[in-house]
């Protein structure tokens, strides 16, 4: 018998995400045969302890006995249970200060920790990941925001509508842009999410070259690839490992689409020794159109540098004006460029995204718990057990034993 506990989320702001829904815990068990499943009491989350308790799932507060316990945010350090194994986000292997305490606690109490950044596949491929919903939202809340600064139309904020298909329903106002420009950057899931938006609100793909030399009399978008924005600083021919590998060898072209666009919606992944798209001292110029960003990666002081801080779901908007380089209320002067950088967004469509999810896990951890992690899969994405780090990330040593 193996005894999986699904854990209220404890982190403030809350997080209305689960692991697995009611349906996908009704599957695994029938799926995994000696799998049960238990879930802690929550008054927040999307799926109401109701709807487990009316599938024959267990509801209760305490979470002992369980094998494996899994959330989806950093699990409170108070609420951290000493000899477990834990599957969650840590968002420590970057040695983020915010959860240094985190890791230390995880060490102290000889908990195993799998983090679902780093559970992949043969490739190295992430897996497990909300990305998609992030797209989705982002692409979403980028029209919103475009809409409010212009006046054109007010769609429903996302994280006020039941689901996406209840979200679906607004597309229809956007038929009042105008003949606007959209830059979609990245090519992974979050970009492939925003893609999935802009497609079903009916706004046209058009090449790279199009969008940049070509005028249109309706709304169009296209997607960039790194090697649209970026070249080698010494003039070499573009090679895409080496970017992945060397990307301080390459400097931002994002220049040529800065004076065609007029909403940019930020997917693609940043690494800090990468070339930004545009620096502080672009913004503002005739050559720099854009007026609305939707910072997807919501990179602080990032690839965008204007996103000089992340914003909320209540509050997902701030405007920074180029003459002064202050940051301003949303919508708050025609000159200013309005930038919408929620860090949590799929948490606005929490139901659709804890479907996905749930999915995810099905197919790709569960089975490694009965086949005794043939593929490695769990050993890969282990960060630390018995009060140890793994080998793996034995450079966060320093990180996780500062000040103990």
């Amino acid at each position: 018998m193996l005894k999986i506990g699904l854990l209220c989320e404890g982190k403030t702001p809350p997080d209305r995400r689960v692991p697995l829904t009611p349906k996908k815990c009704v599957e695994a068990q029938s799926t995994f045969p000696g799998l049960q499943i238990i879930v802690q009491n929550s008054p927040l989350r999307s799926y109401a302890d109701q709807e487990y308790r009316d599938l024959g799932i267990e509801v209760r507060e305490d979470m002992a006995g369980c094998d494996v316990l899994l959330g989806v945010k950093e699990v409170p350090v108070a609420q951290l249970l000493p000899y477990q194994t834990y599957l969650f986000f840590s968002h420590t292997i970057k040695a983020q200060p915010a959860n240094q305490q985190l890791l230390r606690a995880v060490l102290d109490r000889s908990i195993k920790l799998i983090d679902y950044e780093l559970i992949t596949n043969e490739r190295g491929e992430r897996v497990v990941a909300f990305g998609r919903y992030a797209g989705i939202v982002g692409a979403y809340n980028g029209l919103l925001t475009y809409g409010r600064k212009h006046g054109l139309f007010a769609l429903k904020p996302a994280h006020e509508c039941v689901d996406m298909d209840d979200m679906q329903e607004e597309y229809f106002k956007v038929k009042a842009l105008p003949p606007i420009k959209i830059a979609v950057t990245g090519t992974g899931r979050v970009a492939q999410g925003a893609l999935e938006v802009l497609d079903r609100v009916g706004i046209r793909r058009v090449s790279v070259y199009d969008y940049l030399y070509h005028d249109f009399r309706e709304p169009v978008y296209a997607q960039l690839c790194s090697a649209d924005y970026n070249s080698r600083r010494d003039g070499r021919v573009w090679d895409t490992t080496d970017f992945h590998r060397h990307p301080e060898a390459y400097k931002s072209t994002f220049g040529l689409f800065a004076p065609v666009t007029d909403l940019l919606i930020a997917c693609a992944f940043w690494h800090p020794a990468a070339p930004r798209l545009f620096e502080l001292a672009d913004v503002g110029g005739p050559n720099f159109r854009i007026n609305t960003i939707a910072d997807v990666t919501c990179d602080v002081n990032g690839s965008i540098p204007i996103t000089q801080r992340s914003t909320s779901i209540p509050d997902p908007a701030f405007d920074y004006d180029p003459t002064t380089g202050v940051l301003a209320p949303p919508y708050s002067g025609p000159q200013n460029i309005t930038v919408m950088a929620v860090d949590n967004l799929p948490c606005e469509l929490p139901r659709n995204a804890s479907r996905d999810f749930g999915r995810q896990l099905l197919d790709h951890v569960f089975p490694q718990f009965f086949n005794g992690d043939a593929g490695g899969v769990l050993a890969r994405a282990t960060i630390a057990m018995e009060g140890k780090l793994t080998e793996r990330f034995g450079y966060l040593a320093g990180y996780a034993g500062a000040g103990r």
